[in-house]
């Protein structure tokens, strides 16, 4: 027990960097009744309580501290934070304005003041928030980054790409090479190692540039990748050799590594598709689908630890029964991890093949997909690996935070031209969306012929 604030209060600090949030709880509350004025020991609850997800506790206490500290820039920023997570956003914004006022001169604030902004989808005063904050701060990392995603969502990604960099400075990465990262130089005669970076998506996305290297006239190229992708990027042209991030990799006898999400700004485009399914696996799930009909893989969730996935992803597979109408549709679950056993039980009406567990990877995945004629998804890595492969695609997208790859406005994406994006309208929800793409998929199956040839 404490007898002093201060040091009740300097010990919470001390517990919460350590991550003992229920000691470093117990200490910020020894400060307060010690001296309940104390507003640091205040807002440091708050922020304890925002980290644990306790929103609504994180908010009251952060309120209750700008009562006693009104002119705090952090802690209008961190109220600001909380209520947008809240999707409160005419509130977050007035907090994020009133950091502005407070601290002209601050880059973060400015910046934060964009994010939020951003997420309302008025880009355009993001975009000068952003630019008010690198005229203060011209290497701000936070800024640079949030201002690419801005661009790169618009098309503009000639400036865009540069600044996507900057995610360095805040990111960290699992290898690293006692060679240089490649700049563009020429590689005839090189090696190059792709190292692994961010989810799966992203890798079968931006690995499509290894075909690139190898045309440049490089010796030897290798990819780091998450073990799941390990058996498919045997298949990705211009890759001599793959390794998961578990095994192995020679630290040495590379000429030269790089990012995967650089490779755009310095190679030329690549066709689509430059990812297959192995004949054998194809041959295997051949047999198990459906022999006649329309045969539609579905994934309805993401990954939950994505910053977005509550947006993203659907709340539950029942959420597509209107497709169950479709006549003549037969559906296979390409669900993994959560929500996978959802497949056990489908909507009603909905003939649903549930081959989870029998996916050991997405070499299975991609052999299924080989074998469906069309893949409906939310925006996870199943859909970047149906149109990798070139496989007619519907996703679903949030009108929420859409990522910024798929744009804004477009119903196709320059990334996967057999892919068709079905937006969420203005102020989110799904039923709207999956009532349009239950109506295109009804059109495609009176279209689609009753039976298919299996040979």
């Amino acid at each position: 027990m404490h007898s002093d604030p201060q040091q009740a209060y300097l010990d919470g600090n001390h517990h919460m960097a350590a991550g003992d949030f229920a000691v470093a709880e117990d200490c910020y509350l020894q400060a307060l009744v010690l001296e309940p004025m104390h507003g640091a020991a205040r807002a440091n609850l708050g922020y304890l309580k925002e980290r644990q997800g306790a929103l609504a506790e994180a908010e009251f206490h952060y309120r209750l501290a700008l009562a006693l500290m009104p002119d705090h820039v952090q802690l209008h920023q961190n109220l600001g934070v909380l209520l947008l997570k809240a999707k409160r956003f005419d509130e977050a914004e007035a907090a994020a304005r009133t950091a502005v006022e407070l601290a002209p001169d601050l880059p973060a604030a400015w910046s934060q003041l964009g994010v939020l902004l951003a997420c309302v989808k008025r880009e355009r005063e993001a975009e000068q928030c952003y630019r008010r904050a690198l005229a203060l701060a011209p290497d701000h990392a936070r800024t640079r980054f949030n201002l690419a995603y801005v661009l790169l969502r618009q098309g503009r990604f000639e400036e865009g790409w540069p600044l996507l960099e900057a995610r360095w400075q805040f990111d960290s990465f699992a290898h690293a090479f006692a060679c240089p990262r490649w700049e563009g130089e020429p590689l005839q005669g090189k090696s190059i190692v792709i190292v692994l970076e961010a989810g799966q998506g992203d890798m079968i996305h931006f690995c499509r540039y290894a075909s690139t290297l190898k045309e440049r006239g490089a010796a030897r190229v290798a990819v780091i990748c998450h073990a799941g992708l390990k058996r498919l990027f045997a298949t990705l042209a211009g890759v001599d050799e793959v390794y998961a991030l578990e095994d192995a990799v020679p630290a040495d006898g590379w000429d030269y590594w790089t990012h995967p999400m650089r490779l755009p700004a310095q190679c030329s485009a690549v066709a689509v598709p430059y990812l297959a399914a192995e004949p054998e696996l194809m041959r295997h799930w051949a047999a198990q689908l459906p022999a006649h009909g329309l045969r539609v893989g579905l994934a309805w969730k993401g990954n939950p630890d994505f910053e977005n996935d509550a947006d993203r992803s659907l709340p539950s597979l029942q959420m597509l029964e209107p497709l169950a109408a479709a006549p003549g549709a037969h559906f296979v679950s390409l669900q993994k991890g959560p929500g996978e056993d959802e497949a056990l039980a489908p909507p009603a009406g909905m003939t649903l093949q549930a081959i989870g567990p029998q996916l050991r990877d997405f070499a299975d995945t991609a052999a299924v997909i080989a074998n469906l004629d069309l893949v409906i998804s939310v925006d996870t890595a199943v859909v970047h690996l149906a149109g990798a492969m070139g496989k007619p695609c519907w996703l679903l997208l949030p009108d929420y935070c859409c990522d910024w790859r798929w744009m804004t406005e477009r119903s196709d994406t320059p990334w996967y031209p057999s892919m068709r994006l079905f937006r969420q309208p203005e102020g989110g929800g799904w039923v709207p969306v999956i009532a349009e793409v239950a109506a295109a998929l009804a059109e495609l199956c009176q279209r689609a012929p009753a039976a298919r040839d299996q040979a």
